[in-house]
């Protein structure tokens, strides 16, 4: 998948019980997917994965100011997520994919099966903007915000 390419349309649930479907926000939204491995890994429990989080977290009012919808994606359970938001106050909804399909068809899979870490910036029009493979967790936050605003 490359920029420019139209982002795969799909429905995942979420940690807050609803169904999300990527095209529903055709023509209304901007979207930012955040894809990450998994919630709890012996080399990077949750707290962890909330750290490498912080960034974007921090810049979260800002994305939805510029009109955008953010969602993360794991291979974590819909139960696995809930805890997860719930347990480190996350205000955007992380969205499960255990089937791995999207995490596949998107980010691609490590050797273990889980999501590679990257993010995609898809505009209004359906088609992605924006690919970030090589994350920079400190700076990670400021880089979606500067690929939204190029957006219309």
């Amino acid at each position: 998948m490359n920029e420019g390419d139209s982002a795969p349309d799909f429905e995942l649930a979420a940690n807050d019980g609803t169904n999300v479907k990527l095209s529903s926000f055709l023509g209304k939204k901007n979207v930012v997917l955040c894809f990450y491995p998994k919630n709890h890994l012996f080399a990077c429990p949750s707290k962890k994965v909330f750290e490498m989080a912080q960034a974007t977290i921090a810049v979260y009012p800002k994305i939805k100011e510029l009109g955008a919808e953010l969602f993360a994606i794991s291979i974590d359970t819909v139960p696995d997520q809930k805890k997860f938001v719930q347990e480190y106050d996350v205000p955007y909804l992380h969205l499960s994919d255990t089937a791995k399909t999207v995490c596949k068809a998107y980010a691609g899979l490590n050797i273990a099966g889980l999501a590679k870490r990257s993010t995609f910036v898809i505009g209004k029009d359906g088609k992605i903007s924006k690919i970030f493979r090589d994350i920079n967790p400190e700076k990670h936050g400021q880089e979606i915000i500067s690929s939204l605003q190029n957006l219309p």
